[in-house]
This record gives structure tokens, sequence and C-alpha cells, in this order.
């Protein structure tokens, strides 16, 4: 009896058990359940839109499935999109790539990615508008002057009535030649960023009530070509009716002369041209006018100093700027630019590196070295020279202290840099000579130029007795002519 009774107990286990798995596939086999499909699905996409540079626009894909895309950028530097509605807004030029992507569910598969090319274009409209209407009779010349709304320097100047005036492409010097209407257009080519424009100016050329003499040259300017060649300009000159026959240019102190049928005029000088002021008369078939203002030799120049830092190679410490130089006065005049940090950025070397860079907008210091002949001249980060602990800011109180920032020890730092070139006094483009090179000089201590308490700085041996906190020195400098 207890055997049969173990035994329809083990039998009635049985049948539940094979019961219960016989529910279980018939669930998950061939039964009504839910079960996951994998369907495909494909995406397409609408019309390319429009995308101007710094402006917005809304690309549209589809899924075959029905269900909701979602878009990425593959070119992040150029564009971003929002991943559900589509908008794209442009950053740079270039191609903007964008990718539409549908993941599916329980019915789709994920469909294959597809991308559309947004094309950046430069849809940035620029007007051209000329200053104050010039008075010109005639054979006198006056200058036009226009610019772009663009902020881009006018291209060229024409005449579309040659007949009655000519005019020099470059300057917008015009000459009147007949009694009439003189049209001048102004053109401005564009870039990537802005279509070309252009803009005309009608100037009436008026008669003489009677010949006399040339009016003094006005608005003369005096630009040095290099160190012994100076090109004089006029804005200006009233023919007195006759045709101007000639130019003379004189100097002040006297002793350089020069003459030209036409302005402008370029004049040598013996040795340098520094230290003169340049002034024009004009004469016609009646005489010689009277003499212009006397105009000082002012030039634009950019520069670019390199310290060589052995302890962040490929990239150094670098000055990129500009400043104007009256050689008349012998004066450096607004000098500023950016300061490379080479602890910063990526390991790519200037001009394509990711470094940080400090605008020195700041000139405070200029002072003549007559063992150098010339100027060197300073420019900072902050409006003040408050730059080492234990000094002021020269080279050599950074070498002194170690490039220890002012107010060390506990004080603020102020977070000063500053930047110190070289210019030849005779001729600032002169190629420098190795004691002019041991001059150059920089401290960082803003906090991308700092290791700890002390500030990244570059000197050399045989400008200062000793080379930078980071072993940096100085290597060239390079100062060119703006066009």
């Amino acid at each position: 009896m207890q055997i049969k009774y173990h035994f329809r107990r083990s039998l009635g286990l049985g049948i539940v058990l094979i019961v219960l798995v016989s529910l279980l596939l018939a669930g998950c086999g061939g039964g009504d359940g839910a079960a996951v499909e994998a369907r495909p699905q494909s995406i397409s996409f609408s019309d390319v839109p429009v995308l101007n540079l710094a402006g917005t626009a809304t690309v549209s894909a589809t899924a075959s499935s029905g269900l909701a895309v979602r878009y990425g950028t593959a070119t992040p530097d150029v564009c971003t999109v929002d991943s559900r509605t589509g908008v794209v807004t442009a950053l740079t030029p270039g191609d903007c790539i964008i990718a539409a992507n549908q993941s599916g569910n329980t019915t789709y598969a994920p469909a294959p990615q597809v991308t559309q090319r947004v094309p950046v274009i430069y849809d940035s409209n620029q007007t051209i508008s000329f200053d104050v209407i010039p008075t010109l009779s005639l054979y006198s010349i006056a200058t036009v002057s226009a610019t772009a709304s663009s902020g881009l320097a006018i291209s060229s100047y024409r005449s579309i009535t040659p007949d009655v005036c000519t005019v020099d492409s470059r300057s917008g010097l015009v000459t009147a030649v007949m009694l009439d209407d003189c049209i001048i257009v102004a053109e401005q080519a564009g870039d990537v960023n802005y279509h070309e424009a252009l803009a005309t100016q009608t100037i009436t050329v008026s008669g003489h009530a009677e010949i006399t003499v040339p009016g003094a040259p006005a608005g003369v300017t005096a630009t040095a070509e290099n160190g012994a060649t100076v090109t004089v300009s006029i804005n200006a000159v009233d023919s007195g009716g006759r045709i101007i026959t000639g130019y003379t240019v004189s100097s002040t102190p006297a002793g350089i002369t020069g003459t030209a049928v036409e302005a402008p005029i370029t004049v040598s000088c013996p040795s340098t041209c520094a230290g003169y002021a340049f002034s024009v008369i004009a004469t016609n078939a009646v005489g010689d006018s009277g003499p212009s203002a006397s105009a000082d030799v002012i030039t634009h120049y950019n520069v670019i100093e390199t310290f060589y830092e052995p302890d962040t190679q490929p990239r150094d410490s670098i000055f990129v700027g500009s400043f104007t130089f009256n050689a008349t006065t012998s004066t450096v005049l607004n000098l500023q630019g950016i300061l490379s940090e080479s602890m910063t950025g990526d390991l790519i070397a200037y001009p394509n590196d990711t470094m940080t860079w400090l605008a020195l907008n700041n000139q405070l210091s200029s002072v003549y070295d007559a063992q150098l002949g010339g100027l060197l001249v300073t420019v900072f980060l902050n409006d003040t020279t408050n730059t080492f602990w234990g000094g002021t800011w020269t080279p050599e109180d950074g070498v002194a202290v170690g490039g220890i920032y002012a107010n060390w020890p506990g004080g603020e730092n102020p977070g000063n840099a500053y930047a110190m070139i070289f210019v030849n006094t005779k001729d600032p483009a002169a190629t420098l000579t190795q004691a002019q090179i041991d001059k150059l000089a920089y401290a960082d201590c803003a906090p991308g130029g700092m290791m700890g308490a002390a500030c990244m700085t570059g000197t050399s041996v045989g400008g200062y007795g000793h080379v930078g906190t980071m072993s940096g020195y100085p290597v060239s400098q390079v100062i060119t002519k703006q066009p």
C-alpha cells in the first residue's frame, strides 16, 4: 500500500510538470503571444535647404516605417543640429554633413544611416558709401574716399568718364581734365563671407574765375618704403586753372629734395630718412604754389617675435603684433598684439596651434638704447607694469626674483604679461643683429603661463645673464611694412 501511494504521488507531479512545460512552449512558440519582428526600413532626406553663414535652416528626413528620425552632425566644427527638430546652425564656412538615424522598434529593424551635405553659403551683402564729395576744379586733383559696410578695404576705384577725369585705382586720387560731370566707381571684390559690391559718386568739375599759381597741396602724407626711401602723397591741389606740370618735395631740416610730374612722389635719402619731415610745392605754367604743411614720416608695421621653449616643443612662445612708427620723431605708437601660452593647447606648432593667446594692448614703455641703435618697446596685458615680486617688470627683475609674480607671497597675483620688441629707428624692417635679438623678452604671469608661484619668462644669457624660467630664450623677430 505504501509503495502504491508513492507511485501515484510521483505520477501526479509529473503530469503537472508536463502541462506547465507545454503551456510555456505554446506561449513562446507559434501561439498568439507578442513576437519581435525585424522588418526592414529606410530613410530618405527631402531637398537640401539653403544654409547661410551664421544662419539656420531645417533639414527633413522621413523613415519608410513612419517612425521618428533623429539627427546628428558629422561636422561639429561647421554646424550644429537639433536632434529632434532638424534645425541646423552654421558655425563656419564649409560643408555641413547631417546624419539621420532611426533605431527601430519591436516591428522594424534599425535603418541604415543616411547623410545629407548642406553647403554653408555666403549670402552676406555689403554696401559701399562715399565720404564727403570733394571740390574739383579744372586740372585740379582731389581724393575720393569710400568705405564698405563689411569693414573690408575698397578694392579699387575707376572712372567711367575718362574724358572728364582720371583716378588712381588704389588711392582714389582724381584728376579733372575737362568741364563736366566726373563719375567715379568704388568697388569691393568681396570674400568668402561677402558678395562683391560697388557704388558711384558724381563730382561736377568747375571752372576758374581767374588763372593763378596752384594752391598749396593739402593732406600731404609721407610713408617709408625702406630706411632710405619715402613716398610722399597728396590729398588735393587746386590747379589755379592751368595743368599742374610737376611737384617738388623738400625736407625739414633741409637737405633732401625730389621732383616728379605726378603724385605720389618718391624721395631718396642719402643714408636714412629718419629725423626728416617733408613738404610739397605744386607748379603750373604761372608759377609755384606755396609749400604744404610738413608731414612726418609715419608708417605701419607688423611684427612676429619667437621665443624657443625647449620644455613645450613643438610649441613656442610667439608674439604677433603691429605698431605705427614715426620716423621723424623716432617714436613707436600703439604697439599691440597677442602672446601665445606655450604650456596650453595640443602639441601643434604655430601657426596651426591650439594654444591660448593673451591680448596685449597697453604700450607702457619705450626706451632708446644708444648702443643697439633703437627702441625697446613693451606692451602689457594689464594697464599697469606691475609684474614681478620684489621689482617692477623689467627682464632684469624677472631674472633677479626667479619670475615670481607680483604681490607674492600672500597677495593676489595681478596676472600681468608683456612682450618687448626692438625697433631699429633708422629702418624698422632691417634684420636684427644677435645683440638686438638678445634684448628681446617676454613674461607671462597669467594663469596659463604660471608654474606654481613662477611666471613663464623668456630671456637670453647674452641680454640678461639668464634664460627664462623654463629655459626659453628669444630666437627671432621679423618686422614687415603693412601693405
